[in-house]
């Protein structure tokens, strides 16, 4: 039998090596690309691409802690880096989804963005003003409400940065608002009489071929000492992201069904206001657009979470870029976050390695 002092340095043992784990399988340099239907070029050159610079590019992804990356040139996997299949929380791009949601049933007339709060009965813990019962669904879909009340799924920075209420009419001041993007998913559920996760797989997943989503991956988050509007959360792999984000660069249409209406897609990723104390984006229907720069000449659009999620759409390029932290490990949720200008920074040096001339 073991002796009582042992059994603590053995426990300390246990956490030691737990950790040194966790921090280490963080790190899967490994493509794994196999056994997908994701069509793959040979080689980087056999479609314009140098495989000696995007080696460089390589070295600083490994370099910031990233857990899986994919670009997709053309339609066909150009690299992918990291467990490309490994699903974990996306955080902030699941509003892109919703957006794409939206413009589905827009199309269909079950929703209509002119309706305000007030015309959809929209309540919370505290009762909402005449001014805020004023803001309309296309409000909130900008970031632009003027409610500014908690919310659900709430980073430190929106608490901090919160404007005081009824201090900017509707529709006149961004401030990125989980409460107008939970309520969104709010009005979804009553607007059209689906389930939000059920829909997104019927509606987007199934047809453009996800290989990884299932709704068990999905799950609302009510903080009802926040808000009665819950989050609506997903678990997703980078190359099922990719293949939403192949959708949305071919404007909707997946093997000749247009699953998402084209008018949307331009509308969404049109950008509608300004985003103080940012160089690089502008704000869509929850996508973020580049509106300076060389990046806003290329056309990049983006949907962002974070600690560095990511699906970024450049049309001049004809590529997705699918970016992941995962942050089921708390290492990754500190020390090895990525920020917005280290991602386009890699960014960058993939599209460095494109051959011209």
């Amino acid at each position: 039998m073991l002796g009582k002092k042992k059994w603590p340095i053995i426990i300390l043992s246990g956490i030691f090596f737990t950790f040194i784990y966790t921090l280490t399988s963080s790190k899967n340099s490994t493509p794994t690309i196999t056994h997908s239907t994701w069509k793959q070029y040979e080689t980087p050159e056999h479609a314009g691409w140098s495989s000696e610079r995007l080696e460089e590019a390589k070295r600083y992804y490994d370099s910031l802690g990233s857990t899986a990356a994919m670009v997709i040139y053309d339609g066909k996997v150009l690299v992918s880096w990291g467990d490309t299949t490994r699903k974990s929380n996306i955080h902030s791009v699941r509003k892109s989804f919703l957006s794409a949601l939206y413009g589905i049933h827009v199309h269909e007339g079950n929703i209509n963005i002119q309706s305000t709060l007030k015309e959809l009965d929209i309540i919370d813990n505290v009762q909402l003003t005449e001014q805020e019962q004023t803001a309309k669904i296309v409000d909130l879909l900008t970031s632009r409400s003027g409610v500014f009340l908690t919310a659900g799924e709430e980073s430190l920075w929106m608490r901090w940065t919160r404007p005081d209420r009824g201090l900017h009419l509707p529709g006149t001041h961004f401030y990125y608002n989980n409460w107008d993007f939970n309520v969104l998913g709010t009005i979804f559920k009553e607007k059209t009489n689906t389930d939000l996760f059920t829909e997104f797989k019927e509606r987007i997943a199934i047809p453009i071929g996800m290989e990884d989503y299932t709704t068990d991956d999905t799950s609302y988050k009510l903080e009802v000492n926040r808000s009665i509007h819950p989050s609506y959360l997903f678990r997703m792999s980078a190359r099922d992201m990719a293949r939403f984000g192949q959708l949305v660069l071919q404007n909707g249409v997946w093997e000749g069904e247009q699953i998402i209406p084209k008018q949307w897609i331009k509308e969404s990723t049109t950008v509608h206001t300004s985003v103080p104390g940012t160089e690089q984006y502008g704000y869509g229907y929850m996508w973020w657009i580049a509106d300076t720069g060389e990046f806003s000449d290329l056309g990049l659009y983006s949907a962002i979470g974070r600690y560095g999620q990511s699906i970024d759409i450049i049309p001049e390029k004809n590529l997705v870029f699918v970016h992941r932290v995962n942050s089921d490990n708390i290492l990754n949720r500190t020390i090895h976050q990525v920020s917005n200008k280290k991602r386009l920074t890699l960014l960058q040096k993939i599209l460095d390695a494109q051959i011209t001339g």
